[in-house]
């Protein structure tokens, strides 16, 4: 497995994980609920993928199940990554930054004295 890697995707926990090099306080994972995405017939032989963004030919990217040698990202063709992935990162990110906003009440705070407290409700977020 690539062990500089700023993004780790593991297909069985269908998660998505922005490792702490990519600019995470720790490494930060999002589980991504859609069978449709994951359930793609092109990803039915891999395991795990190891980005290491800017360096798509990483030779120990792309981690399959079965015998199939490890590959980098550009060899197994499988499209762009930040489409496919840091994308629904971001967005899973985002309804969490809002989450955590919209639960973080001070008894008798108004939304403005909130606004101040905390900043403006996140409305977008991009890695």
């Amino acid at each position: 497995m690539a062990t500089n890697a700023n993004w780790t995707v593991v297909f069985d926990d269908k998660i998505i994980i922005k490792n702490y090099s990519e600019g995470a306080n720790e490494g930060v994972g999002h589980k991504i609920n859609n069978d449709s995405f994951w359930n793609d017939s092109k990803w039915s032989n891999i395991w795990a993928i190891q980005y290491v963004s800017g360096n798509e030919d990483y030779s120990d990217s792309v981690e399959y199940r079965d015998n199939t040698a490890h590959t980098s990202w550009t060899a197994a063709n499988l499209g762009d990554f930040k489409t496919q992935f840091i994308d629904k990162w971001d967005a899973a990110h985002l309804s969490e930054l809002q989450s955590n906003w919209d639960e973080d009440n001070a008894e008798s705070e108004t939304e403005s004295e909130k606004i101040t407290r905390l900043g403006a409700r996140p409305t977008s977020y991009s890695s």
